[in-house]
C-alpha cells in the first residue's frame, strides 16, 4: 500500500504530548487539592484533640512542667521517631527492596506521625506508606508485607518491654488488677516467651507460614533479632518521654510508668481510638490513681502526638506539592528527548 492510497491528515496524527500535558496539569491540581485537604485535616485534628480541655487548664498543664523536663520529653520523643525509621528500614530488607535512608525516614515519620493521631494505624499510616513507596517502585504485595513486618515489630516491642516491666514493677498488676504476685509473674513470663518463640521460628521454620489464609515468609534470624531489639527500644523512649512529664507532678519511678503505658498502648490498639484519645488518660489514671496525671498526660500529648502531627501533615502536604511539580517536568523532558 502506497502513501497515496492512505494519506494521513493532521486529524489522524495522535498528539500524545497534549494528552500527557493535560494529565500533568491534572496531577498538579490533585497535588494542590491534597495540600489543602491536609491543612484542613490538621485544623480538625487539633480542634478535636484540644476541645476536651479548657484554655486555663491547657495553660496550667503546660506551665506546670519545667523547661528541663519538657526538653527531655521532646528529646525522647525525637529518639522514638528516629527509632521508628528503623522499623521501615528493616522491613524493606525483609521484602528485599532497600531504599536510601532519606526516603525511608521521610516515609516513616510522615506516615507514623499522622497514623498515631488518626488511629487504625494499619490503614492510615499504611495508606501513606503506600503513597510514598509505590512512587519508588515497590509493588503492592511488597508494601503489604512491609506493613505486616512493622506491625509484628510493634507487637514484639510491647511484649518484651511490657513483660520486663511487669517483672520489675509487678505492683501495677497486683494493686490495680488484684492479681497475686505469682500470677503477675506468670503473665510476665508468658509475655516474654512470645518473642522467644518468634526467634525460634525465624531460626528453624522452613517455608512460609499461613495467617488467615495468607502465606507469609518468616524473616531471617538476624532481622528477627533486630526486631526484638528495636521494638522495645522505641517504646522505652516513648515511656521515657511520658515519665519526664509525670516527674513534674509526681515522684514515680520509670518502670511503673512503662508498665502503665504499655497497658494503655495495648488498649489503644484494641480500641482503635485516634491517638488513644481518652484511652491513655483512663488507663494511666486507673493504674496510677491519686497522682493527678491529667496535666502531665496532656503535655505528653503535645510532645509525642500533636507536635509530630503538625510537622507530619506539613511534610505530607509539601511532598504532595513537590511530586506534583516534579512529575510534569520529567514528563516534559522525556517528550523532548
Amino acid at each position: 500500500m502506497t502513501h497515496e492510497e492512505n494519506p494521513k491528515t493532521p486529524e489522524d496524527t495522535p498528539s500524545p504530548k497534549v494528552d500527557d500535558g493535560q494529565k500533568s496539569q491534572a496531577r498538579r491540581w490533585l497535588g494542590y487539592a491534597i495540600g489543602v485537604a491536609v491543612f484542613a485535616l490538621a485544623l480538625y485534628l487539633l480542634y478535636r484533640a484540644l476541645s476536651r480541655y479548657d484554655w486555663p487548664e491547657l495553660v496550667a498543664a503546660v506551665t506546670a512542667v519545667s523547661g528541663a523536663h519538657m526538653l527531655a520529653a521532646l528529646g525522647f520523643a525525637g529518639l522514638s521517631y528516629l527509632t521508628l525509621t528503623g522499623f521501615d528500614w528493616l522491613a524493606l530488607r525483609y521484602v528485599d527492596r532497600p531504599l536510601a535512608y532519606r526516603k525511608v525516614a521521610l516515609t516513616s515519620f510522615t506516615s507514623l506521625s499522622i497514623g498515631h493521631s488518626l488511629g487504625l494505624a494499619a490503614l492510615s499510616s499504611g495508606a501513606i506508606r503506600y503513597r510514598y513507596y509505590s512512587r519508588w517502585g515497590l509493588a503492592r504485595a511488597d508494601i503489604a508485607k512491609l506493613i505486616v513486618f512493622c506491625g509484628v515489630t510493634v507487637g514484639l516491642g510491647l511484649a518484651i518491654l511490657g513483660g520486663f516491666a511487669l517483672l520489675v514493677a509487678p505492683e501495677i498488676a497486683i494493686n490495680a488488677l488484684g492479681l497475686s504476685p505469682a500470677v503477675a509473674r506468670l503473665i510476665a513470663l508468658v509475655t516474654l516467651a512470645c518473642p522467644v518463640v518468634y526467634l525460634l521460628m525465624a531460626a528453624f521454620a522452613t517455608g512460609a507460614i499461613k495467617i488467615r489464609g495468607h502465606r507469609l515468609a518468616m524473616p531471617k534470624l538476624r532481622l528477627a533479632v533486630a526486631q526484638c531489639v528495636i521494638g522495645p527500644v522505641n517504646f522505652a523512649f516513648v515511656a521515657a518521654a511520658l515519665h519526664q512529664t509525670v516527674l513534674s507532678v509526681a515522684e514515680i519511678s520509670y518502670f511503673p510508668i512503662v508498665a502503665a503505658y504499655v497497658s494503655a498502648n495495648v488498649a489503644t490498639i484494641v480500641s482503635h481510638v485516634p491517638g488513644g484519645l481518652g484511652v491513655i488518660e483512663a488507663v494511666l489514671t486507673y493504674l496510677l490513681p491519686g497522682e493527678g496525671l491529667i496535666g502531665a498526660i496532656l503535655v505528653f500529648r503535645f510532645v509525642y502526638f500533636l507536635i509530630p502531627l503538625c510537622i507530619g501533615l506539613l511534610v505530607l502536604g509539601s511532598s504532595e506539592l513537590f511530586f506534583a511539580r516534579v512529575r510534569p517536568r520529567r514528563v516534559n523532558r522525556d517528550q523532548s528527548a
